[in-house]
């Protein structure tokens, strides 16, 4: 054999070719595989960001299965966003500091993402008792929600901080959801397609929202 392949110019070609198609192969799958997003469990971040309950949970956290209402008075489920990509935030209408910026970066990613129906976003009001449908209907059209992309929604206020301190860890305060409870985040949190945290960024930054739709790419 040893011989054969040093005699043989199309064998030892043939061969070498198979070597270098290999080793890139080799090269780009572990590439690809370096480029993804971490998946992110309540230990890996920031303690202040996650409910002391969770604090030792490791790996296999997922988003909790959630129950709002959006601009259309439609009831959004975890079902409406099942193999899909998705970003959440939670803001409020009344708000005039930071939720303009965020409302107007969220409109960012519908634009990037416009003809991509695996990837949507999934605004949450921290003040459900002020922003209702109609107030929410309002929103949406004034900064051009597309209703089958973009949900702007309302709920039941302890679900909804629920989630946000226990679920998507958009939150650093602590809170049983009651009437003085109150959450006010910069935090864009990104879920994949198996419901898990591959990513938390800062609404309010462009950078943020670059390295977010980057890594939004490098998942699809």
């Amino acid at each position: 054999m040893q011989t054969e392949f040093f005699k043989n110019p199309h064998l030892r070609q043939g061969i070498t070719i198979f070597l270098v198609l290999t080793s890139l192969l080799i090269f780009f799958s572990y590439w690809l595989q370096e480029e993804q997003p971490a998946v992110y469990n309540p230990s890996d971040l920031n303690p202040a960001l996650v409910d002391q309950s969770l604090h030792n949970v490791e790996h296999n956290h997922k988003v909790a299965p959630f129950e709002l209402i959006n601009q259309n008075g439609e009831t959004i489920t975890q079902e409406d966003y099942n193999n899909t990509i998705y970003v959440t935030d939670f803001f409020f209408t009344r708000c005039p500091s930071i939720c303009p910026v965020m409302t107007n970066n969220m409109g960012v990613l519908q634009q990037e993402f416009i003809h991509n129906n695996d990837i949507k976003l999934l605004s949450i009001s921290v003040t459900p008792e002020i922003d209702s449908v109609s107030v929410l209907y309002n929103y949406a059209s004034k900064n051009g929600a597309i209703d089958t992309k973009w949900n702007i929604t309302t709920g039941n206020k302890k679900h909804i901080y629920e989630l946000a301190r226990k679920s998507y860890f958009a939150a650093v305060d602590d809170g049983d959801g009651g009437l003085q409870d109150f959450i006010h985040t910069p935090n864009f949190v990104l879920v994949d397609k198996q419901k898990q945290i591959r990513g938390i960024y800062d609404g309010t930054k462009d950078d943020e929202i670059q390295r977010l739709i980057k890594d939004i790419r490098t998942l699809q």
